[in-house]
């Protein structure tokens, strides 16, 4: 499989994380997994033989966006395949969208159906290249923000970043006191833009950093995850990797 990355246009930095590249010209069917990390994101997918999530057990559409993956997915493709991935920052889709985004763990949407979502697909069918689908997208999402920038939730987008920026090893009270709102306030806004509370949040972050170490072999103990990413000791390490992957460390190295 070839995978690209690719940093976003400066003019949808704010929106957009990364866009991801997947391929792969092969005749048998792949399986790729998807874990959580904290990011809803927009595919296109161009496939041979389609593409099936499991355990959802659903063929997905050409264009669609996915909300926040809590359990783990698998992507089923046949033949060929090229998937162009936009991940989102969490706090896009209710403005965007006008979505609940709770409602869209572990789910999608169809963007065709959207306002200019057929004609954004049309366009990306019949473009062969891939900068230019890039670009499709990009001023796609450009426009979506310049008409919808005024019902962002500023404050929730500066929270997000002082999760990342402390890899998730930070108190839910600390955040809501550096942007001056209430407990209640904050939790009830985060909610409604990210789909999951500050705290559950925090802890993907922490999964997320914890799974990129531990595949990427970057230890020599497993005590050095554990404590690289803040988790109080080996079993509450192993407790939350194992609701996020339905496997233990061990047997996910293995």
């Amino acid at each position: 499989m070839i995978t690209q990355t690719f940093e976003p246009d400066k003019k949808i930095a704010l929106i957009v994380k990364n866009i991801l590249v997947f391929e792969e010209n092969t005749n048998e069917e792949t399986v790729l997994p998807f874990f959580a990390d904290g990011y809803p994101g927009i595919i296109f997918q161009q496939t041979e033989g389609g593409m099936l999530v499991q355990p959802q057990n659903k063929i997905m559409p050409e264009l669609f966006i996915y909300g926040q993956t809590i359990k783990p997915v698998e992507l089923i493709l046949h033949g060929n395949y090229k998937l162009l991935i936009f991940q989102l920052y969490p706090f896009v889709l209710k403005s965007f969208y006008d979505l609940n985004a709770e409602a869209l763990n572990d789910t999608c949407y169809d963007i065709s159906t959207a306002t200019y979502g057929d004609e954004v697909l049309d366009s990306l069918i019949h473009t062969t290249n891939l900068q230019e689908k890039i670009k499709i997208l990009t001023d796609y999402l450009f426009d979506l923000f310049e008409e919808k920038k005024s019902a962002l939730d500023l404050t929730v987008r500066k929270a997000i970043q002082i999760i990342l920026d402390n890899k998730g090893q930070i108190f839910v009270k600390d955040i809501f006191e550096q942007l001056h709102v209430t407990e209640r306030t904050f939790e009830r806004r985060f909610l409604k833009e990210v789909g999951m509370s500050a705290k559950q949040f925090c802890q993907v972050v922490q999964f997320q950093q914890s799974f990129e170490q531990l595949t990427a072999k970057e230890y020599s103990r497993l005590t050095d995850i554990v404590y690289n990413n803040g988790f109080a000791d080996q079993s509450h390490f192993i407790r939350v990797f194992k609701s996020y992957t339905c496997s233990t460390p061990k047997k996910f190295t293995t």
